[in-house]
């Protein structure tokens, strides 16, 4: 394996969908995928990013079921597959879909890892043992939020994949990277244009991860305050972190981070339904629209 494959930038495409529910391990749940995939690639797409800890596995139903979208991890947690598991996996799915399937790392939360220890070190180590088994750079991205690890996106890897964040940290992450690497931040959409109710569609998926230190710090650093980070997050929060409202608002949202430097936007939307694993295919379609 090597990094002759095309730069990740000619092939993700501007847009792509982040979603919990293409990553379902369920049996019955393979062919819905396969199928939600194809339509996604149809649609314009060009990524499907595989929330929750989702692993080279679960890319194959949406691989498998297309000929040209790019598939990646959002992400794969360090602590969930030791690096040489790791750049097995990876060589199993590169070797039957070239040059198409993009691993995301990153080293998940103190919360939800257990062996949570030096988070940076793990990672470099991780990444060292990437590089022995011949896994290549240009495939693999990390979740960065902080500098130090946006520039080891930038040293070590294709680029970055910033999670929960706003166009102010992507105009500061691009000017940690430079230009060449990859950036693609993730951005929820809430397709509401009633403010109270969008905004409590909203506040219900933001409130997990207003209880995870990794992410609450970040907004202190972007200038948010202690108080927008209580009680389910303040207006202003909500309003940074969500795009709603009618078609107009939602692209001119979602076009902030393009004009902040990204290259590629991840879509997550936001439904409000309980089912985290659903498939939101009529929102998707009415997104691909507004962005056409």
């Amino acid at each position: 394996m090597s990094d002759t494959a095309a730069p990740l930038k000619e092939t993700v495409g501007r847009y792509g969908v982040w979603s919990v529910g293409l990553r379902a391990e369920e049996p019955g749940l393979r062919g819905e995928i396969a199928e939600a995939a194809a339509e996604l690639e149809e649609l314009g797409y060009g990524a499907a990013w595989l929330g929750g800890s989702s692993a080279p596995r679960h890319a194959l139903p949406l691989l498998e079921a297309t000929s040209t979208l790019t598939v990646g991890t959002s992400i794969q947690s360090i602590w969930q597959y030791d690096a040489e598991e790791s750049a097995a996996a990876f060589g199993e799915v590169e070797a039957a879909h070239p040059g198409r399937f993009v691993l995301g790392l990153g080293v998940s939360h103190a919360k939800l890892a257990e062996q949570y220890r030096r988070p940076y070190s793990a990672l470099v180590a991780y990444l060292d043992a990437l590089d022995a088994a011949k896994t290549p750079a240009g495939r693999r991205v990390l979740a960065a939020l902080g500098p130090k690890t946006l520039e080891l996106s930038r040293d070590r890897a294709a680029g970055a994949i910033p999670y929960l964040v706003t166009p102010e940290h992507t105009a500061r992450a691009r000017e940690i990277l430079g230009e060449a690497p990859l950036l693609a931040p993730e951005f929820k959409v809430v397709l509401d244009e009633n403010p109270e109710t969008a905004r409590t569609t909203a506040r219900g998926y933001l409130a997990m991860y207003l209880a995870l230190p990794n992410y609450t710090n970040n907004f202190l650093r972007l200038g948010f305050t202690e108080d927008d980070v209580r009680d389910g997050g303040s207006d202003r929060l909500v309003d940074a972190v969500f795009a709603w409202g009618d078609e107009a608002r939602i692209r001119a949202r979602v076009e902030e981070f393009r004009t902040a430097g990204a290259d590629h936007v991840a879509l997550q939307v936001v439904t409000g339904d309980e089912n985290r694993n659903a498939l939101p295919r009529a929102e998707w379609r009415r997104l691909a629209s507004l962005l056409g």
